[in-house]
């Protein structure tokens, strides 16, 4: 059977019976759809009729918020798939109950395929019932002009469900900070303002559920607040975030596909309390239960200044089914960046120069990531490495082909009384002084780039395939130009000061001052094609770099 790059799924049973179904529903969708799987709720509408069936109002109960977090749940299993449940035809209580569009909405990605858990009665993919789905469609959404379709059942099965599973109601994901205890069929009250704000860092099902009953209790603007700057800085792994200007394009098309009438206004929140704390305009803020104090603190700092409590809407977090030892048991982009770790981020470089046969990496890092360590895992798996500080010692030796131009450079006072070059000397010479320290790397970077291409040599005699040079200055020096990938090993600053105060016996300000002369591991990750990280325990570390290797092995024979 064909698969299509976006379909539209129309869900017609109700939702108490629905829901138990849902999971063999999605994995049906998800063998045919391969991208983007719009979900358009119509409880109770019948295909097999002569009429032409036509959307109407689904009155937004507890029951409806609830289904559309066990969908979202049960949709991250399907990672591929971008599921976007649309919410034009499901409305809040309000004093005017909102109309639904006279026009067909536009979507990102134009549906190829329209399927439907509708049953036929003999289970056949009965033509007029197709045709009807078909209409009913492209009377609602912009779709593709060689619109195919797919009845689900009976595909997804029905026979293997207990008949008692269809009267257990779903369990409750959302939560109104109000006395009043809720029930499934109690509909959800409408306003005309809110807000909700995140991090939305590669935008996950456990986002949608956050933002999908925002914009549900939205009936005019919705505020959403994106973290930027200092409110990434606590963030894991921050270097792998994706830009805001990224992340807001993901988020706009996301809100525009499921809610066009709504007005949203995506701000950069650059601290805790953000527009909810200060916008008198507002009436409600959707949080999840981990934010659910701040969104506390965000009505204290409204009383203290003369404005009124927002209402709370508290969202349960998304179970991980398939969370790893060192990850979180939550849907998260946290651990969406952990599994980046030892992924290819970018193609590799094209090196004809370099010899045939020998593939080469660069591994940096800032001092004290770790890096260092990572190349002797590497070794261990069969790489051979160079080590540029090495280098640098042969290079600063006597007879050494560096030894005679630094002297005459810097003078015979940086010289112990053998003979021997004083780093310590000479780096309190050029320490902080643009001018000397570049006098000095002229020297040096080209002499432990030649040095390093000999070693390259060597690696080729001893018959190996993968060579690692192991440079914290390697893209300050330019030596990328002489890798096929760039390798960063990143680790919180706040870890590395500890870690280098450690290990050098430096003051917190001078191993501060250290990693203020480097480049930052932002701008290392920035250049870089794999990105590893020491944070964890040795042996996640191990299994990161074992991946990585893993997975460099694939892509050599189709190398440059």
């Amino acid at each position: 059977m064909a698969v299509f790059r976006s379909g539209l799924l129309v869900l017609t049973t109700p939702l108490a019976s629905l829901a138990p179904r849902l999971s063999p529903i999605l994995t049906s969708a998800a063998r045919l759809v391969n991208h983007t799987l719009y979900v358009h709720l119509q409880p109770g509408m019948s295909l097999g009729g002569p009429a032409q069936p036509q959307s109407s109002l689904v009155q937004a109960t507890f029951e409806v918020l609830d289904f559309i977090a066990h969908l979202y749940a049960g949709a991250d299993v399907h990672r591929h798939l971008d599921v976007r449940i649309l919410l034009t035809n499901i409305g809040a209580k309000s004093a005017s109950l909102p109309s639904l569009p006279s026009s067909v909405q536009n979507l990102a990605h134009p549906p190829e395929v329209v399927l439907t858990d509708f049953q036929t009665l003999d289970g056949s993919q009965y033509n007029p019932v197709k045709q009807q789905l078909e209409r009913y469609a492209t009377s609602c959404y912009s779709c593709c002009p060689q619109l195919a379709s797919v009845l689900l059942y009976p595909d997804y099965g029905s026979g293997e469900l207990p008949v008692e599973s269809l009267d257990v109601p779903l369990p409750s994901t959302i939560r109104p900070a109000s006395p009043v205890a809720r029930s499934p069929k109690q509909p959800v009250r409408g306003y005309h303002r809110g807000a909700v704000g995140g991090t939305f860092d590669r935008l996950h099902n456990a986002h949608k559920v956050l933002l999908s009953v925002a914009c549900i209790l939205a009936q005019e603007q919705l505020v959403v607040g994106v973290a930027d700057k200092d409110l990434l800085k606590s963030k894991l792994l921050p270097e792998l975030l994706q830009p805001y200007a990224e992340r807001v394009e993901h988020l706009s098309e996301f809100l525009v596909d499921v809610k066009p009438s709504l007005t949203f206004d995506i701000i950069p929140l650059l601290d805790p309390y953000g527009p909810a704390g200060s916008n008198p305009s507002l009436e409600f803020l959707v949080v999840s239960e981990e934010t659910y104090r701040g969104g506390m603190a965000v009505n204290r700092f409204r009383l203290e200044n003369d404005l009124e409590e927002l209402a709370l809407y508290q969202i349960q977090l998304l179970k991980d089914q398939n969370h790893k030892d060192n990850e979180e048991d939550k849907v998260s982009s946290s651990s969406f960046r952990q599994r980046m770790l030892g992924n290819l981020l970018r193609p590799p470089y094209k090196r004809p120069e370099l010899p045939t046969h020998l593939y080469v990496v660069g591994l940096t890092g800032i001092s004290g990531s770790g890096k260092s360590s990572v190349a002797q895992r590497l070794k261990g798996l069969g790489a051979y490495v160079i080590d540029s500080d090495q280098l640098g010692h042969r290079a600063y030796a006597p007879g050494g082909p560096a030894y005679q131009p630094v002297v005459e450079a810097f003078g015979t006072d940086i010289l112990h009384k053998d003979g021997i070059i004083n780093r310590k000397v000479l780096g309190s010479r050029v320490f902080g002084n643009k001018k000397q320290l570049k006098i000095l790397t002229d020297i040096m970077w080209p002499v432990i780039a030649k040095l390093a291409r000999e070693e390259m040599d060597q690696a080729m005699a001893e018959g190996k395939h993968v060579c690692v040079i192991d440079a914290a200055l390697l893209l300050e020096a330019g030596w990328q130009n002489m890798v096929h990938e760039v390798w960063t090993v990143v680790i919180p600053e706040t870890e590395a000061i500890r870690r280098i105060v450690a290990r050098d016996g430096l003051s917190e300000a001078a191993a501060q001052s250290r990693l203020q002369s480097q480049m930052s591991g932002q701008q290392l990750v920035d250049q870089s094609h794999v990105v590893l990280s020491t944070l964890w325990e040795p042996h996640v570390t191990q299994r990161q770099v074992e991946k990585a290797w893993a997975l460099l092995q694939k892509r050599i024979p189709q190398a440059p």
